[in-house]
């Protein structure tokens, strides 16, 4: 098993930046990919970046391409989420994930999952 725990989240305003963190811990020799999804009220969780556990370039979704960076620090066992120029539809609760074997976009292809944390982006 892997535990994951997300910290960073908060309220911004539009222009703004945070940094999103995920700890990861237990069997994490298994892990391939780290992920970062959000979801927003009424909406379906959907990807935003994802990097490979041992190298690899990191690959995001078009909606946060040029504004937020992916990253990882193998020591800590630790990925970030930088988002910089936060916009009102940014707002969602963000999750860090996990997957064994692959590449992958999907929510249903990760295995493992944190609690979550709200990140706010007045206007």
């Amino acid at each position: 098993q892997v535990q994951l725990v997300e910290s960073g989240g908060g309220l911004v305003q539009a222009g703004g930046s945070l940094r999103l963190s995920c700890a990861a811990s237990g069997r994490t020799f298994s892990i391939y990919v780290m992920g970062w999804f959000r979801q927003a009220p009424g909406k379906e969780r959907e990807f935003v970046a994802g990097i490979t556990w041992s190298g690899g370039t990191p690959y995001y979704s078009d909606s946060v391409k040029g504004r937020f960076a992916i990253s990882k620090d193998i020591a800590k066992n630790t990925v970030y989420l930088q988002m910089n120029t936060l916009k009102p539809e940014d707002t969602a609760v963000y999750y860090c994930a996990a997957i064994r074997g692959y590449d992958s976009r999907r929510v249903s292809d990760y295995d493992y999952w944190g609690q979550g944390t709200q990140v706010t982006v007045s206007s």
